[in-house]
């Protein structure tokens, strides 16, 4: 199993376009419904600062690079961000109540 955390910080006054374009990803994952493929988007307290969790099952493709809402939201992605997107591959240790510990 895959897990990935990418992290970022806009500049200011790009907040509502950054919300839209991650909305318009999500609109696209429900309709196309990819399988063994989970994804969370959180803005942090800051309002400006977000996080994206996927976690791909083994066996699994990670649908993003082909939907056509991701590839609108990472083109300007760059002239959106104070801070650049940290892509973090992560090892889980442990979780409870996540969303996700059906997965384990």
């Amino acid at each position: 199993m895959e897990r990935i955390i990418v992290r970022y910080k806009l500049k200011n006054g790009k907040v509502e376009e950054n919300e839209q374009l991650v909305k318009e990803v999500y609109k696209q994952l429900h309709r196309d419904k990819p399988e063994g493929f989970n994804y969370a988007t959180y803005k942090l307290e800051d309002g400006l600062t977000f996080m994206h969790i996927a976690i791909i099952e083994d066996g699994a493709k990670n649908p993003l690079p082909a939907l056509q809402a991701f590839k609108n939201f990472t083109g300007g992605v760059n002239d959106r961000c104070d801070e650049l997107p940290a892509v973090n591959c992560v090892t889980e240790i442990g979780s409870y109540g996540f969303g996700f510990d059906n997965l384990l």
